[in-house]
């Protein structure tokens, strides 16, 4: 199997659940950073927000982001795409309910027009498993492979 693929079978192996990651935004050239919870389905994370944070209004002005957890690393653009209730996002609100039930509607009020998902679409990152790190480029659809430990 090409290390592309194998690396895509491997990053849905790790975040094709709910994920937390330092979620970093920027407004005027200064970074901004908070965890959130991140669901990675068919090349992008999924975020839920709320239109008031200071990370709806960043992207907005700024769709370069960059998620990290442990040395997991990610780069890409983030979009606003709409409330959850828009039909063009009846697909991945299912599947943002399924992997996010034990709080999706405890924290989230879909009656509300100030609910959002942002989508971040990949452009590069670095992930391991299984003693295999993998530095993928999104874009040109590319990657390579390298023994890696993460250890202590």
């Amino acid at each position: 199997m090409p290390v592309y693929q194998e690396s895509i079978k491997v990053l849905e192996s790790l975040f094709a659940r709910d994920s937390f990651f330092a979620f970093a935004t920027s407004k005027d050239n200064v970074p901004s950073v908070r965890i959130v919870d991140a669901f990675y389905d068919d090349y992008c994370f999924y975020i839920v927000v709320s239109g008031r944070t200071q990370k709806i209004r960043e992207i907005a002005l700024n769709e370069n982001v960059a998620l990290c957890h442990e040395m997991y690393r990610f780069t890409g653009k983030a979009y606003n795409i709409g409330h959850p209730l828009q039909p063009e996002n009846q697909e991945i609100r299912s599947k943002l309910i399924k992997v996010f039930e034990p709080w999706y509607f405890a924290h989230n009020n879909e009656d509300s027009n100030e609910m959002y998902y942002i989508k971040v679409e990949l452009v590069t990152g670095f992930f391991h498993k299984d003693g295999t790190g993998y530095r993928v480029d999104f874009i040109n659809k590319s990657a390579e492979s390298m023994p890696f430990e993460f250890g202590e």
